[in-house]
């Protein structure tokens, strides 16, 4: 799945509508910014231990421009299909790729409103990235959290990811913990919540002869900094 931010809403995954507050004029495009009435978005970049790292710092006038989308607007297991390709059907004017529901049996699936999937990880660690009708970003256990109980609050996205990176203005994961221990040095993104409908997003190259990646302890410092 992706995350996108969109000129239109939905009221599913797979069926996209215009809104009454979508732009009226011309957007104005630069190589590293867009902006309309309702969306404002900068790019940026940096080296980071050795690493080119992206930074896209994002204004929206309303939480319902950011929006989540499923491979092939389909959801099920193992739907494999690009971020470019799925923003470019969804007119996303940016998009980062999400989490990776389809590789698991379990786990909240929560899309853009609707529940796809209420059986929880059996890791009674598990976070998960909640986003509620207001944009305001949580962090949950899955174990101690019902899918129900998300549904009602009216949520929007849930995304299984984790560890959270930082937490009030603060690094909440240590430098020796990482997601796979075989490899500590990975390209990563990271979406964080600045302030009401203000988000960053940070996407790490790596892997590469240019850029070797970050530790998830780098990349909380690239967020918190």
């Amino acid at each position: 799945s992706v995350e996108t931010i969109s000129k239109e809403t939905s009221s599913s995954t797979t069926d996209t509508k215009s809104t009454s507050n979508s732009s009226s004029f011309e957007p104005v495009i630069t190589d590293n910014s867009y902006q309309d009435e309702n969306i404002n978005i900068t790019l940026s970049s940096e080296r980071v231990d050795e690493t080119t790292v992206y930074v896209a710092d994002i204004t929206v006038s309303d939480s319902s421009y950011l929006k989540t989308a499923l491979a092939n607007n389909t959801y099920g297991r193992n739907i494999k299909e690009t971020t470019s390709a799925i923003a470019q059907e969804q007119q996303a004017i940016l998009a980062i790729n999400g989490d990776y529901y389809g590789f698991r049996d379990k786990g909240y699936v929560l899309r853009n409103g609707t529940l796809y999937r209420d059986t929880p990880s059996d890791d009674e660690t598990k976070e998960d990235l909640v986003i509620d009708k207001n944009g305001d970003f949580s962090i949950i256990k899955e174990a101690e959290t019902s899918a129900e109980k998300l549904v009602e609050e009216d949520v929007q996205q849930v995304l299984s990811f984790g560890p959270a990176l930082v937490e009030n203005g603060e690094v909440t994961v240590s430098e020796d913990e990482e997601v796979s221990q075989s490899m500590k040095s990975n390209p990563r993104t990271a979406i964080a919540q600045v302030g009401t409908n203000h988000y960053l997003v940070v996407v790490s190259e790596g892997r590469t002869d240019d850029s070797q990646g970050l530790s998830l302890s780098e990349l909380a410092t690239v967020l918190k900094n």
